[in-house]
């Protein structure tokens, strides 16, 4: 706890060095921004700027020449308008709740826009729900968690999340939005039916699948290259009470990827117990992450955490895979849910006696990992690094993965921590979209969230680094999610086919390069 806390420290005060260093010029920007209409809203002391130089993975600094905190979408059009049109434009990045990992939200020598400050704006009120067409309309500034909140006061929910609810919705939208839900509802991008979006132009522009589909298209998963998502209208669906919370526990990799595709295959009939889940993710446990983890710190007890550590002991092995699902159900189907639920634990092949279930609400569910994040920030172990790796890797080649990574470079149990490698559906997602995923109908997702220190943070990112290089060495067609590359050329590797396009809509839609250059895709390529 010291050494994090240490961190922390001498992280904000290298910040105040650079600042001071700098003294804060504005020379940068065009005194003209000044003198707008929204010149009381953009600020430039030591405090606003620091809250925006990093973001939640730690692992870059990048300090903007102001900050921008709008109270409605024309704040933002007329900031992005007024930097198109300037003889010197300068670089605009929305920002949400700051979870980016590699600096995305970042505008250094620009302007960072507080996406938050939107909310208490000149609407109120920014989640609006139809209840006859089933669908909400929801600033891009709002979080996940009230938006739940509120679309539940009439009875209904949106179908695709991901695992931790206090992100934004546009941020989510600009980089896709998965977790255990997207194999049978898709993504949250494709659930999604219009955007208002502002494109680096300074335009205002809605858009949908059948209105400037194009722009549509290309600002989901789009990392924020072509527009702000100030608004999106996404489906909503019946909302369950209740959720039957399932982790059944395997030792080996073959079984283990077996019963996941067989939960999440598209040829189960609608009668079939196993199309029961609505959830599904899939994670391998190292034996020192069994004393617990952040993401549901309270789902085992300690008499289950002492028998899978026997079983980890007895077997030999370096740690444990378990399935987690979850059963949406109302107390009116209560009975056939569980009756259900018997049926589809007797067709799986978890080892005997290893299957846990605790039956929680809905939204105890869904914000599982807010509760593991309270307690980190008491702990002062939130605001750390965090060099996470996420990758989507073809089923093809998922056995040779976890051969090569699982049991041989993280083998050395430095990964401690969460490791997740579930499955994924092709034909939920929308290939039209910005998104990249590998060209096979089923794919898993790998995501290695790791926590470091100081003394460990090279390590970990080191052993990133050989996971891409023995993926690639491997022949591994993987695809980054939440992608960061130093180099054109790796993102031209990344988007592949896409590339032409994503270029096309860049030059229709953000000529002048001024949004989000965080995420470095254009910033060598002229």
């Amino acid at each position: 706890m010291f050494l994090k806390n240490s961190f922390k420290f001498s992280l904000i005060y290298t910040l105040i060095l650079i600042l001071q260093t700098l003294s804060i010029s504005l020379a940068s920007l065009p005194q003209d921004l000044f003198h707008l209409k929204i010149a009381s809203k953009i600020r430039t002391d030591e405090q606003s700027l620091l809250s925006v130089s990093t973001d939640y993975g730690n692992l870059t600094t990048s300090i903007p020449d102001a900050v921008l905190y709008p109270s409605s979408p024309h704040d933002i059009f007329s900031l992005i308008r007024f930097s198109y049109t300037s003889s010197n434009p300068f670089p605009i990045a929305p920002r949400g709740n700051g979870h980016s990992i590699n600096g995305q939200a970042s505008a250094q020598d620009g302007v960072v826009i507080n996406m938050m400050s939107l909310g208490y704006g000149y609407h109120s009120n920014r989640i609006n729900v139809s209840i006859v067409n089933q669908y909400v309309d929801v600033g891009g500034e709002q979080l996940w968690i009230d938006l739940l909140h509120e679309t539940l006061k009439y009875g209904l929910t949106p179908r695709s999340w991901t695992d931790y609810l206090h992100l934004t919705v546009g941020g989510t939208l600009s980089v896709g939005g998965i977790s255990g839900q997207t194999s049978r509802y898709g993504p949250q991008i494709s659930n999604v039916l219009e955007l208002d979006v502002i494109t680096g132009q300074g335009e205002m522009i809605t858009c949908s699948k059948d209105q400037n589909s194009d722009l549509f298209l290309a600002v989901l998963g789009g990392m924020g290259q072509f527009g702000i998502i100030t608004r999106a209208r996404i489906i909503l669906s019946p909302a369950p009470q209740k959720v039957h919370w399932i982790r059944l526990v395997y030792t080996d990799v073959l079984t283990f990827t077996r019963d996941q595709e067989r939960l999440i295959s598209a040829e189960n009939s609608e009668g079939s117990p196993l199309r029961l889940f609505n959830y599904v993710e899939g994670s391998f446990l190292v034996d020192r992450g069994l004393l617990g983890s952040w993401r549901s710190p309270e789902f085992f007890t300690d008499s289950d955490y002492d028998r899978m550590s026997q079983l980890v002991t007895e077997d030999g092995l370096g740690g444990v895979y378990y399935i987690e699902g979850a059963v949406y159900y109302t107390d009116e189907i209560t009975v056939q849910v569980n009756q259900e639920l018997e049926l589809l634990l007797g067709e799986l092949s978890y080892v005997p006696d290893y299957a846990f279930i605790r039956n929680v609400s809905y939204v105890e569910f869904l914000d599982r990992v807010h509760d593991g994040e309270l307690k980190l920030r008491e702990l002062g172990e939130w605001e750390v690094p965090h060099p996470w790796l996420n990758l989507f890797v073809p089923k093809s080649r998922i056995l040779d993965f976890d051969a090569g990574v699982i049991k041989g470079i993280l083998s050395n149990r430095s990964a401690a921590g969460i490791i997740l490698m579930y499955p994924m559906n092709r034909n939920k997602w929308d290939d039209r979209m910005s998104t990249v995923i590998p060209d096979e109908e089923i794919f898993y997702t790998f995501g290695l969230l790791r926590t470091a220190s100081r003394e460990n943070l090279q390590v970990m990112i080191d052993e990133n680094d050989k996971i891409l290089q023995f993926c690639n060495l491997a022949g591994i067609k993987y695809k980054q999610y939440l992608p960061h590359y130093a180099t054109t050329k790796g993102w031209m590797k990344h988007f592949g086919k896409k590339w032409n396009n994503i270029l096309a809509m860049k030059a229709k839609y953000d000529p002048e390069l001024i949004l989000s250059p965080g995420s470095t895709i254009l910033s060598s390529y002229i």
